[in-house]
C-alpha cells in the first residue's frame, strides 16, 4: 500500500464517519497554510498526544461505516487527529479486524481455533467458502477464538454500515452461517447468555447469582436483586476501608498471573502522581476463554458497579472497559448499562450524592489477543500499536497515560462486589488457605455441557468434569487455554487452585477447562497452537518473533516425520521454548511453548 496519502481524498462517507466522532473540523483547518500543516501533521505536536487516544475508535468508525480503510480516510483521521501517517498505518495493520485493502461490506468470521476445530470448523469453512464463492459480497476470514465455545463451531458475520447488525452462528454449519452472512434478518437468532451457564438460576452463586434471573437491561431489576449495596457499604468503608476489605479477603487476579488484587489497589491509591486511571481488561481472548463474555452480557450492572467501587477505592476518576471487538452483545448491553447510570446519577460528577465523581468510557479492541497484556492495552488505548512495554516502571507507578494505573479483568472486579456485601471474613471462608473465593471455569470440548460453572476453589477437576457430563474417550484435557498445559485422563484429581495445579505442574490460568476425546488428532491441535501464537505475535522481541516460526515449522516437520527425525525436532523445539520462556517480553512469549511441552512429556506426544 503506497504511504504517500498527500493526494487521496476521503469519500463523503468516510469523511462522515470521522467527523461523526470528532466533531466537523476547525474552520481555519481548510485556510491553513498546507506546507506548514503537513509539516505540523508528519512531526506531531500537542494534538497528537492529546487527542492520539482516539486513532482506535477513529479507525473502528471508519471500518464499521464502509468495511475497509482506504488511504484517504486513514490520511483524513491522521490530519484531524495530527498523528503521523505511517505510525497510524502500523496501527491499523496492526488489529486483524480491520483491512487496509479493499474488501466486501461484509465479513464471515468463522472461529477455526482449538474447541472450534475439534467440532470441525476447518469443514464448515471449506463448505462455506464453496456455497458463497466469488462476488458473493461476503469476505469470509478463518479467525481465531470468538468466544463462543460451549457453541462450538461458531461463525460471527460483521456488516459494514450498520455495524450493530451482526449475526451469530454458533453453533455453525454451512447453512447456518451462510444465512447470518447474507440474510442476517432471516438467520435464527442468538440464543440467551444462559445457554452459556448451565448453573443459571440456581441458589448460592455469588458470581453467575443474578445471569438468567435479572433482566440484563433493567436497572431497576438490578438493584431489586442487591445491586448497589456493595457501592453504599464502599461509601460507608471510605477508600481505605475498601482496599482493607479486598486485601483481607484475599482476592487474587482472575485473569491468570494470579497478582493480589488489594496490593495492586494499595499500591495505585498511594502514588501521588495525579491522576490515577482505572481500566478494565474485557479483551479476554485466550482460546476456550469466554467466562467475562458471560458476566457482561447477563450482568453487566454487576461490572459497572465494580468499576465504580475500583476507581473510588485507589482515587481514579476515569475508568476504561477495554472490550474485545468480538464481542457485539456485550457492547450493546454495557453501552446500556452506562447510559442508564450515568442518567441516574450512578456515574458522572456527583455518584449517588456522595461527591466522588467517577465515570467510565468503553472502548473496542479490534482482534489483538497480545492487547490481553496489560501495558500492550494502555498502548492500544493511547493509539499506538499494541506491543508490551519494559517493566518496571509498573502500571501502578506509570502506566495508562504515563500515570498511576490499576488494570483487572472482568471476573477480578465482579468479585469485588461479595466481598463487600458478605464481608471480607465470610468470603475468605470460601475456597481454601491461598485460593479464596468462587472461581468461573469455562468448559468446553468433549463434554454433554459446555458453559461457565461457578465452584469454589478447591473442587477437583474430576468434579467438574462430571458436572459438564464428560464424554466417553477423554484422552486429555487442556488446563489455561493455548497459553496453558494439558493433564492426562489419570490426573483429574488435581484440585482447582493456584497452589494445587501449581504443585501438578500444570495452571490454572485464565480458567479454561477444554476436554479432548480421542477423535481429535493431537498433532493438528497442537500444530493450531503454534499457529495461533505465530500470528499473535505483536513481534516486538526476537525470542517470541522468531521463536514461534521455528516452533510452528517443526511441529509442521513433526507430522510426518518418526525416529531420529522426530527427535531431533523435538529437541529443537526443546531449546526454542526455552529461549522464548526465558527471554520474551511478555507472558505471549513466555507461555508459547507451555502445551507443546506438555504434550510431549505428559501425553508421549511424537514418540
Amino acid at each position: 500500500m503506497d504511504l504517500h496519502f498527500g493526494d487521496s481524498k476521503p469519500t463523503d462517507d468516510e469523511r462522515a464517519a470521522v467527523d461523526a466522532l470528532l466533531g466537523p473540523p476547525e474552520s481555519s483547518w481548510e485556510g491553513a497554510d498546507r506546507s506548514d500543516r503537513d509539516l505540523r501533521w508528519a512531526r506531531g505536536g500537542r494534538a497528537a498526544r492529546d487527542r492520539r487516544e482516539l486513532l482506535l475508535p477513529g479507525l473502528h468508525a471508519i471500518n464499521d461505516r464502509v468495511g475497509w480503510i482506504s488511504p484517504g480516510a486513514l490520511d483524513y483521521l491522521c490530519r484531524r487527529l495530527t498523528v503521523p501517517p505511517a505510525e497510524a498505518y502500523g496501527v491499523a495493520t496492526f488489529y486483524a479486524m480491520f483491512s487496509v485493502r479493499p474488501r466486501p461490506a461484509t465479513v464471515l468470521h468463522v472461529c477455526t481455533d482449538l474447541a472450534c476445530q475439534a467440532a470441525g470448523a476447518e469443514q464448515v469453512c471449506a463448505q462455506v467458502e464453496s456455497r458463497l464463492g466469488p462476488g458473493s459480497g461476503v469476505h469470509v476470514e478463518r479467525s481465531p477464538c470468538l468466544g463462543l465455545c460451549e457453541r462450538a463451531p461458531a461463525a460471527l458475520a460483521i456488516r459494514a454500515g450498520d455495524p450493530v447488525r451482526t449475526a451469530v452462528a454458533a453453533p455453525a454449519d454451512a447453512a447456518a452461517a451462510v444465512l447470518a452472512a447474507t440474510a442476517p434478518d432471516a438467520a435464527p437468532e442468538e440464543p440467551p447468555v444462559t445457554h452459556a451457564a448451565p448453573q443459571a438460576g440456581q441458589a448460592g452463586l455469588l458470581l453467575l447469582g443474578r445471569v438468567g434471573t435479572v433482566d440484563p437491561e433493567s436497572l431497576d431489576d438490578y438493584r431489586a436483586h442487591g445491586g448497589y449495596t456493595a457501592l453504599r457499604r464502599a461509601f460507608a468503608l471510605g477508600p481505605a476501608g475498601v482496599i482493607r476489605e479486598v486485601t483481607d479477603a484475599g482476592l487474587l487476579g482472575r485473569g491468570g498471573a494470579a497478582f493480589p488484587t488489594g496490593r495492586k489497589w494499595q499500591a495505585t491509591a498511594s502514588q501521588p502522581d495525579r491522576p490515577h486511571y482505572l481500566v478494565c481488561n474485557a479483551d479476554e481472548s485466550e482460546p476456550g476463554t469466554f467466562k467475562d463474555r458471560v458476566l457482561m452480557e447477563g450482568d453487566p450492572y454487576a461490572l459497572i458497579e465494580a468499576m465504580t467501587i475500583a476507581g473510588y477505592a485507589t482515587g481514579a476518576h476515569r475508568g476504561y472497559l477495554y472490550l474485545r471487538g468480538e464481542y457485539p452483545r456485550a457492547l450493546r448491553r454495557l453501552e446500556h448499562a452506562v447510559a442508564q447510570a450515568r442518567a441516574r446519577g450512578l456515574l458522572g460528577d456527583d455518584v449517588l450524592g456522595q461527591g466522588y465523581a467517577f465515570d467510565i468510557e468503553i472502548r473496542r479492541g479490534a482482534g489483538a489477543y497480545i492487547c490481553g497484556e496489560e501495558t500492550a492495552l494502555f498502548n492500544s488505548l493511547e493509539g499506538r500499536r499494541g506491543e508490551p512495554r519494559s517493566k518496571p516502571p509498573f502500571p501502578v507507578e506509570k502506566g495508562l497515560f504515563g500515570k498511576p494505573t490499576v488494570a483487572n479483568n472482568v471476573e477480578t472486579l465482579v468479585n469485588v462486589l461479595p466481598i463487600l456485601t458478605l464481608g471480607a471474613q465470610a468470603y475468605a471462608a470460601i475456597g481454601t488457605g491461598r485460593s479464596t473465593g468462587p472461581k468461573l471455569f469455562c468448559v468446553s470440548g468433549s463434554v454433554e455441557r459446555p458453559g461457565v460453572y461457578e465452584l469454589p476453589f478447591g473442587a477437583t477437576l474430576g468434579e467438574l468434569l462430571e458436572r459438564a457430563g464428560v464424554r466417553e474417550g477423554l484422552r486429555a484435557v487442556l488446563l489455561g487455554g493455548a497459553a496453558g498445559t494439558f493433564v492426562r485422563p489419570d490426573e483429574l484429581d488435581i484440585p482447582l487452585t493456584f497452589e494445587g495445579t501449581r504443585e501438578a505442574g500444570t495452571t490454572l490460568g485464565s480458567g479454561v477447562v477444554m476436554a479432548i476425546d480421542d477423535s481429535v488428532p493431537l498433532p493438528r491441535l497442537l500444530l493450531r497452537i503454534a499457529r495461533f501464537f505465530r500470528e499473535e505475535s505483536c513481534g516486538q522481541c526476537v525470542p517470541c518473533r522468531v521463536g514461534t516460526v521455528r516452533q510452528e515449522e517443526a511441529l509442521r516437520r513433526l507430522a510426518e516425520r518418526t525416529g531420529a527425525g522426530a527427535a531431533d525436532d523435538v529437541a529443537l523445539l526443546r531449546e526454542v521454548g526455552r529461549a522464548m520462556r526465558d527471554a520474551s517480553i511478555c507472558g505471549l512469549g513466555q507461555t508459547a511453548w507451555n502445551a507443546v511441552e506438555s504434550a510431549i512429556d505428559r501425553l508421549g506426544a511424537y514418540t
